[in-house]
């Protein structure tokens, strides 16, 4: 089988997109397991640092089971410990578990910013907990697009994306007119120590294939969700694991960049 070629684009003009159809951002950094981070006198030391930006504290109790051949499961069960912004409908908020740090937003503005904010997290982390290193640092960007967009969107997308259910040029009735939802999934070469994963397509009305991270809604809507992560251990150092974040970010930018065109972003208030 012959080796995918890594993704190489051009780097593009960022074009601001006022009413951008993005609806939660996500990074992510998995550590080896730090047992202090049950205790709630050391999380209080992590919370105090954060507590300005992310006044409101709560847990969780999460659950797995492990099934083994022959053997009763195993459930295990931990907590989550969880700082938002508002008390209801949180926008920014930082979740920690034994063994991974989160940041993620419903009401992301920029790269820089939401960069500045993850650059407050891991460093409060690495302050308090001090983790050796990371196993995995995420970045994902969940965009959906819904209402008119929905009906435009062989409009707003380029051909090669959007498969089964691209117009036809000769106005042929096709499988796409019965089609009711569709997801593509596919595994991009990015570069060497990065995986790069791609989720789109067209979600029915109540569904959704991510609780955590992307709300069922009462209509049809289309999905672009990008997530690049690292595939090799790096010291859980703030510099290092936000140079990487910053990488990734301008990786995905340019990918939703090739993806879209410029009546795309002219239909979510850009100028290209």
């Amino acid at each position: 089988m012959t080796a995918s070629t890594p993704l190489d684009l051009p780097e593009v003009k960022e074009v601001p997109l006022p009413q951008a159809p993005l609806v939660r951002v996500l990074a992510q950094a998995r550590f080896p397991p730090i047992l202090a981070i049950r205790i709630p006198e050391e999380v209080a030391r992590w919370q105090e640092k954060l507590r300005a930006a992310y006044p409101h504290l709560s847990k969780e109790e999460v659950h797995s089971i492990e099934l083994t051949g022959g053997e009763d499961p195993k459930v295990d069960k931990d907590l989550i410990w969880r700082l938002a912004d508002r008390e209801k409908n949180t926008t920014w908020q930082v979740s920690l578990g034994v063994n991974f740090v989160a940041l993620d937003t419903t009401a992301y503005e920029n790269r820089d910013d939401f960069l500045e904010r993850l650059r407050a997290v891991v460093a409060v982390v690495e302050d308090v907990f001090g983790p050796a290193s990371t196993s995995r640092l995420g970045l994902r960007y969940i965009d959906q697009l819904t209402g008119e967009a929905v009906d435009r969107i062989g409009d707003l997308v380029h051909p090669e994306v959007l498969g089964i259910i691209q117009p036809p040029s000769d106005g042929h009735v096709g499988l796409r007119d019965s089609v009711v939802g569709v997801m593509t999934q596919v595994q991009f070469c990015a570069r060497e120590g990065f995986g790069l994963q791609g989720r789109w397509g067209r979600l029915p009305a109540d569904t959704t294939y991510d609780h955590g991270s992307l709300e069922a809604i009462g209509e049809d809507s289309w999905i672009l969700d990008l997530d690049m992560f690292t595939t090799e251990p790096q010291p859980f150092e703030n510099e290092t694991l936000l140079t990487m974040a910053g990488e990734s970010a301008e990786t995905l930018y340019r990918l939703f960049r090739h993806m879209v065109n410029d009546e795309f972003l002219r239909f979510y208030g850009g100028t290209p």
